[in-house]
């Protein structure tokens, strides 16, 4: 099973995303929900990085299986942006929870703070 998790500010902006594990609903290399979660947080994780607008990302990727990524420096982003990115991935997420509960674990905190 993938954990997921999503924290956000107050303001619902964006802050951290994490994942680790492996969904196991298929053997490697065949594994829908695991290509759809990484789907879902690299798409995230690109729309933030190339936002232009001084936003800087702390990433990491040590091994297949895990990923993370969180706002070190928010710079002009915009909040919209912000907001909107974490509204995709807990759509996401929550609709892949919801789909494959045996596959995908899914948590968010608010109010996040760093």
């Amino acid at each position: 099973m993938t954990q997921v998790f999503l924290a956000c500010s107050g303001d619902g902006s964006f802050m951290e995303a994490r994942a680790s594990g492996h969904a196991g609903f298929a053997r490697k290399g065949k594994d829908i929900v695991c290509a759809a979660e990484s789907f879902l947080l690299r798409t995230a994780m690109q729309v933030l990085e190339s936002d232009g607008s001084g936003l800087v990302l702390e990433t990491d990727a040590p091994r297949r299986g895990e990923l993370s990524f969180r706002v070190v420096s928010s710079g002009t982003a915009s909040r919209e942006r912000l907001v909107c990115v974490a509204d995709f991935i807990r759509k996401g997420m929550q609709s892949l929870s919801d789909e494959y509960p045996e596959c995908v674990s899914f948590r968010e905190e608010n109010g996040f703070d760093g």
